[in-house]
């Protein structure tokens, strides 16, 4: 859970407190070792004016031992004092090493996480990198995919849209395909329907002049029957109907004039003609 902003700035700004009090630590400790060892010397000094002094005002005191004179006193005093600090400097100096070395101990550690953490940060950055590359080539192989399908689309809809113009065209050919069936229907049924006509009116001529036949068949044999001078004979009203023709009275050239009337051939002739188209 994250921190609030304010202790978060606050611990910031102490952060910067403490690096900004200990930037000058190191000129600190030596600017109190010199002057420790400076006030050292001055009692040193001191010292050994001191017993100069008083070797001054007793003079007598100058040929006598080593033991008695004050400024030698002095001067193994001021030794001893410089050997002391010497001593307690020494020993803060072994126990400045031991915590440099402790330090360096910790330190080492630390780097030896840290390497660890970089190895790791490394392996997992060169699988990062793998996963990257896979993905780059993924997305590659998906364009080209989608470019192909987008090709294909486009083939498709050009394929399409010719086919829909095929279809319109066709559609529209259909269209006058039935209109020229309608028309040509139409056309042969009126053509079926005068040939109909024809054909009635052609019966009705032929079952006229079989009628006609037939009337002058019983006439000629009627006529054949009575007595050659018979006086009604010639005053009959059907007696002109013969003498009309071709004066033979042949009723075999009146059916083939019949069958040949206008040009036009017999029913029964054109019924044998007559083909499917008429």
């Amino acid at each position: 859970m994250a921190e609030p902003s304010w202790q978060e700035l606050l611990r910031l700004r102490l952060a910067e407190r403490n690096s900004a009090e200990s930037a000058f630590a190191p000129i600190i400790e030596q600017y109190r070792r010199l002057a420790q060892q400076t006030k050292l010397l001055k009692e040193r000094n001191a010292t050994l004016l001191r017993a100069v002094g008083s070797v001054k005002g007793n003079p007598s005191t100058v040929g006598s031992s080593d033991d008695n004179n004050p400024v030698r006193a002095a001067y193994l005093a001021s030794l001893e004092t410089q050997i002391s600090s010497l001593r307690d400097e020494l020993a803060n100096l072994y126990k400045t090493q031991g915590q440099n070395a402790q330090r360096l101990l910790s330190m080492n550690e630390t780097l030896r996480e840290k390497e660890e953490l970089s190895r790791i940060d490394s392996e997992n950055l060169r699988k990062l990198r793998d996963e990257v590359a896979a993905l780059r080539r993924k997305v590659d192989q998906h364009a080209e995919l989608m470019a192909e399908k987008d090709r294909t689309v486009q083939s498709l809809s050009d394929e399409i849209s010719t086919s829909l113009l095929e279809l319109g065209q066709i559609e529209e050919r259909n269209q006058i395909l039935a209109k020229d069936n309608a028309k040509l229907l139409q056309r042969w049924l009126d053509a079926k329907q005068v040939e109909a006509n024809r054909m009635n009116e052609a019966n009705e001529f032929y079952e006229n002049m079989r009628s006609r036949h037939e009337t002058v068949l019983s006439w000629r044999e009627g006529s054949t029957n009575e007595p050659p001078h018979t006086p009604n004979l010639a005053t009959s009203p059907d007696s002109s109907r013969p003498t009309s023709g071709s004066g033979k009275g042949s009723g075999g050239q009146d059916l083939q004039a019949a069958t040949t009337r206008n040009g036009h051939q017999s029913p029964i002739q054109q019924a044998v003609d007559l083909t499917p188209n008429g």
